[in-house]
């Protein structure tokens, strides 16, 4: 049995240790927000944060996860998710929208840690959450308008 809190509650699982945290996510939990994009930690579609950090979870084990708190898209909440998510509105990023949840997680964890990033911190922060819509300026320019909010 593996315990740990998904999204605050404690979640206790008895799955094979070796699972992927996508599949516990996706297909025993039904937690669908995460997405499923190439599985080998390349694109970024299943970033969630484990301990506040953003992650691949096509590559975190379930069996790594004892006591640790994982965060997922349907829960983030925090001021710099919220921001995040106000800019992603106000300046149209998504265009098909597949790659958005592994986007704002990644951004949100930048800016929990980062909270007025210069387009370098943006970008080393970004690499490897890929966008096949290309909306790159937009991402940048939204998390720039997130640290904005937040210090309103």
């Amino acid at each position: 049995m593996i315990e740990f809190t998904l999204n605050g509650k404690t979640q206790r699982v008895d799955v094979d240790p070796d699972m992927p945290l996508l599949w516990l996510l996706r297909d025993e939990l039904k937690l669908t927000g995460t997405k499923f994009g190439c599985g080998v930690a390349s694109c970024g579609a299943c970033t969630v944060h484990i301990d506040g950090e953003a992650t691949r979870s096509c590559q975190a084990l379930v069996g790594d996860l004892d006591g640790a708190a994982v965060t997922t898209i349907e829960a983030i909440d925090s001021p710099a998710a919220q921001a995040i998510q106000a800019a992603w509105v106000e300046l149209q990023v998504p265009q098909c929208g597949y790659c958005q949840s592994g986007q704002i997680m990644s951004a949100s964890a930048l800016l929990t840690e980062t909270p007025r990033p210069t387009d370098d911190d943006i970008d080393a922060a970004m690499e490897g959450n890929l966008c096949r819509c290309a909306t790159y300026a937009r991402i940048r320019k939204a998390i720039h308008r997130a640290a904005e909010i937040m210090e309103a």
